[in-house]
């Protein structure tokens, strides 16, 4: 460094998702895992023996928006006063069902289909501190850029998009930046059909002040 332009993609891999081993999906049965690095850190399951029903929710609704945090940690915390297990994806997958069985049958698989992906997002985001990480990133990039040097983020949920927004927005308004991004930039139709993973995906950029110190 420093650098004339930074690319970052917050996305997770598509091998390591689709490894029922590492436990990213409802999809597969497998361990709840969810572990960036396998050598490093809980487990999901390890981190739901950790904290308590309130903490749960709170991760729920913080790192993914689930409308039904309420419902859900319920659900999973009355199952371990019964003794049961929530050590495996399905069992988790299982747990989000009986949750939301008040939903009328014609909306309940759509429903439960979006509810486990949250869910399953919003231990993956706290198991690995991804939010943390984006902090401290986020922070330290004006520092690497060249003066006139440009960054881009791709994000694919709303709540590493509102931490990159608000990141943005604060150090152009401190002088740090001399243009940010006035909205995101999303694929094309196109691009989303030939890949079905890009259709959450959102870029914003911005771009070192020529004559910032940072």
């Amino acid at each position: 460094g420093p650098f004339d332009f930074i690319l970052a993609d917050l996305g997770v891999s598509s091998m390591q998702i689709d490894n029922p081993e590492r436990g990213f999906t409802y999809k597969y049965e497998g361990p709840l895992d969810l572990r960036l690095n396998p050598e490093k850190g809980a487990t999901a399951a390890e981190r739901l023996r950790e904290i308590d029903r309130e903490e749960f929710c709170g991760m729920m609704i913080e790192n993914s928006d689930e409308p039904y945090a309420e419902e859900i940690s319920q659900e999973v915390f009355n199952r371990f006063r019964r003794g049961q297990a929530v050590e495996t994806t399905t069992q988790l997958k299982e747990a989000i069902e009986a949750a939301l069985s008040f939903i009328p049958e014609k909306e309940r698989k759509e429903t439960v289909k979006k509810s486990c992906a949250r869910v399953f997002q919003a231990l993956r985001i706290d198991v690995n501190s991804e939010f943390e990480v984006l902090y401290e990133f986020l922070d330290k990039l004006p520092g690497v850029l060249k003066p006139g040097g440009r960054a881009a983020i791709l994000t694919f949920h709303s709540g590493e998009d509102r931490i990159v927004k608000k990141s943005f927005k604060e150090m152009y308004r401190a002088g740090l930046y001399s243009q940010i991004a006035g909205d995101v930039i999303r694929p094309s139709a196109e691009e989303c059909r030939m890949n079905s993973r890009a259709h959450s995906t959102k870029m914003r950029w911005a771009i070192k002040a020529e004559d910032s110190n940072s």
